[in-house]
């Protein structure tokens, strides 16, 4: 899980990237869980979490602009 401070420290094409990677992340998880099902439910709600706060900071520096 991404911590608040890991995030601030990312420069915006790095905010980006990571917001990219979660979503595969997310998106090769929910292909699981239709197909054969997951082992590890519970990184669906952390990948959800984490792109929410890379999306949240990425929002918050351009009202800051």
């Amino acid at each position: 899980m991404l911590k608040v401070e890991e995030i601030k420290k990312l420069d915006n094409a790095a905010l980006d990237r990571k917001i990219s990677d979660f979503r595969v992340e997310l998106w090769g998880y929910k292909m699981q869980m239709g197909t054969s099902g997951i082992e590890k439910p519970h990184l669906i709600k952390i990948a959800k979490k984490n792109i929410a706060r890379l999306l949240t900071e990425k929002t918050f520096r351009k009202v800051r602009k």
